[in-house]
């Protein structure tokens, strides 16, 4: 695998090793929806692979990837959740030891699931401490293997099987695939997906969505260069504050999409409780985004898109909450 882009044929590869681990996460569809926005909209359901994210995919790609000594040294890994999950998850099935830097405030469900599945957790403060550093410097003390949330050549190819799974829908049913709307935090989701979807259709246009306060993507897209959200804004979108692009899923990225869009966490909110209505489906803000931001309108040429619904993940009084306020949908 090129050490720094990884290419379709990486993807291909990522779901030959993981075929038999992972669940093919179903493709759904609504009337309600398709009204609604206005075109046929194919909805990637990865809010129902093992581990409630998509981020077991990369996860246990990378640990498949380790050699045997590797192994048995263990992995450390830094998430406010659902990597957390994915690593802890991927380690368990492996029996590799498994550390995982957290947030302090992240989500008490991510924090319960990834001890429950056999994983040391360190916490820190997210507004204040450097995860990065702590995951590196525990690393560097056990001669352990880092396992990068997005940033790292074996996650994005892993991430990137979720639109390779889309693509071969729509290519079964001749559909012509020609959006796609992927949440994004540091990246590798979007990267590797939409690095599968463009290989089988090459006009789809690809859409990062991010949280209004969290909009790195869009900024870097702008500049030209990774760009830093320096002001530590609060967010419902736990699984996205991130506050930078990684240098390897921006490389890809740059070249990829054609937007990175913004969405609120109102609007979030107003996704998840639609989900719960017409799609019956239990999602995290995070894994809302996509979602929310075909709500909010689409252009108007697209034929028909795909929408990564990417984790459900969420603490029960803020589902609670959200279905309040949107009764409706």
């Amino acid at each position: 695998m090129n050490a720094l882009l990884p290419t379709v044929a990486d993807v291909e590869e990522a779901d030959a090793r993981l075929s038999d681990w992972l669940i093919a996460t179903p493709v759904l569809e609504s009337e309600t929806l398709n009204a609604r926005v206005g075109c046929r909209v194919l909805v990637k359901a990865e809010s129902l692979q093992h581990g409630g994210s998509f981020k077991i995919r990369g996860a246990l790609h990378r640990l498949l990837r380790l050699s045997r000594t590797e192994r048995e040294a263990g992995v450390v890994a830094s998430s406010s959740g659902n990597h957390a999950q994915g690593v802890a998850m991927a380690a368990k099935w492996l029996d590799v030891p498994a550390t995982i830097v957290m947030p302090r405030d992240a989500p008490k469900i991510k924090q319960f699931n990834t001890r429950a599945l056999g994983a040391e957790i360190v916490l820190y403060d997210r507004y204040k401490e450097d995860r990065e550093r702590i995951a590196a410097s525990i690393a560097e003390e056990r001669g352990a293997a880092l396992v990068p949330a997005f940033d790292h050549a074996d996650i994005i190819a892993g991430q990137g099987t979720v639109g390779l799974e889309l693509a071969a829908f729509a290519r079964r049913r001749r559909l012509p695939l020609d959006g796609l709307f992927v949440p994004c935090g540091g990246g590798g989701l979007v990267a590797g997906s939409g690095t599968a979807v463009t290989a089988a259709f090459p006009e789809c246009r690809v859409y990062a969505v991010e949280p209004q306060a969290y909009n790195d993507t869009a900024l870097s897209l702008a500049a030209g260069t990774r760009q830093v959200i320096l002001n530590h804004a609060k967010t419902t979108c736990d699984a996205l504050m991130t506050p930078s692009p990684g240098a390897i899923t921006f490389a890809i990225n740059r070249e990829l999409l054609t937007a990175a869009l913004p969405v609120t966490d109102a609007q979030v909110a107003h996704a998840m409780a639609f989900a719960a209505r017409y799609l019956k489906l239990a999602l995290e803000p995070s894994g809302a985004t996509a979602l929310a931001a075909v709500l909010a309108g689409v252009p108007p040429d697209h034929v028909c898109i795909g929408v990564v619904l990417s984790g459900a993940n969420v603490d029960r009084d803020l589902f609670v909450r959200s279905l309040n306020d949107y009764p409706d949908p």
